[in-house]
């Protein structure tokens, strides 16, 4: 999908490109190929670099044309893995600057939605991609309180079951957060080196880069804590679980020797050897009530002792 939009009070969707709008592209088609590569004529490479899932932050500068990738969050189909994260790449020369993305993303069309309803002027180029990564952590954030439901969620199902899955569903939440964490570490550094950039110092905005900078931190330290506590309350309920299972184990022992009591009296009494019971018609009554005895005395035994 290819959009263009004009900086005017907020960013306008427009039907062509003019000079300085902005090119965005999402889940490019061949067509779309065909126009970033021979109309527009940015870098093969660059193209390629932005299509790999796995690409890492960074900055580079071939033939005049910039590229600059970023990581941000997407929510995910696969109930495996709810949230990762996926490259953006934002490039740039003279008159042109085009954003690729090749997944959809609910970040980029609600940064055109934001600019319109703040009537944010965009300034240049850089001024976009530090705008896109203030907009990137505070969608972090946002996918974090999601992530912190999920804990929850997994935990109340914990306290009522002893089995596997729900450590699961935590594993693949501590899996998010890792590429969480990996991603946001990444921006960070990507940001320290747009800071560094000598021909751009004099135009960044400072309130603009002091509330990145603040967002990416408040995003990492709340990734941090969040991992922290998963971490713990899996093994804390890895421990639950084994002990809930040691004591099922137990009361299946105990109930088992309850009732080899009454199973080791008909055995004896069953022998055929003389036991002056094989003559007395109330010799069955007799095994009973001492199977009867018995098996109440160790029941009283075992509760006392509290192994039910």
């Amino acid at each position: 999908m290819r959009a263009f939009y004009k900086n005017n009070n907020g960013l306008i969707a427009t039907a062509d490109w003019t000079p300085n709008c902005w090119i965005n592209i999402e889940c490019p088609t061949e067509a779309e190929k065909k126009y970033l590569l021979e109309d527009l004529q940015i870098p093969e490479a660059f193209y390629n670099d932005i299509e790999d899932i796995d690409e890492r932050p960074r900055i580079e500068i071939e033939n005049g044309w910039t590229l600059i990738i970023m990581r941000i969050p997407v929510k995910s189909n696969d109930v495996k893995l709810p949230f990762h994260t996926i490259p953006v790449g934002v490039v740039f020369k003279g008159e042109v600057c085009i954003t690729i993305s090749f997944h959809k993303t609910e970040m980029l069309t609600d940064f055109v939605t934001y600019t319109k309803r703040k009537n944010i002027n965009i300034k240049d180029n850089f001024d976009l991609v530090l705008k896109l990564l203030l907009s990137s952590s505070v969608w972090f954030l946002k996918y974090l309180k999601q992530v912190n439901q999920k804990i929850k969620l997994a935990e109340d199902n914990l306290e009522k079951s002893i089995k596997n899955e729900e450590l699961q569903a935590l594993l693949q939440i501590e899996k998010c957060l890792v590429f969480f964490m990996t991603s946001l570490k990444g921006n960070d550094i990507l940001l320290h080196r747009i800071k560094n950039i000598k021909s751009q110092k004099e135009h960044f905005d400072l309130d603009l880069l002091e509330d990145v900078e603040i967002e990416l931190r408040q995003a990492q330290e709340t990734t941090n804590i969040y991992s922290d506590i998963l971490t713990g309350t899996m093994d804390a309920y890895a421990s639950v679980i084994s002990n809930n299972m040691n004591t099922i184990m137990k009361q299946m022992t105990s109930i088992s020797i309850i009732l080899m009591i009454p199973t080791l009296i008909a055995s004896l009494y069953g022998m055929n050897v003389p036991n002056d019971l094989e003559d007395n018609r109330f010799g069955i009554w007799i095994v009973i009530s001492v199977s009867v005895l018995l098996s109440a005395f160790g029941v009283f035994l075992f509760k006392r002792k509290r192994w039910f």
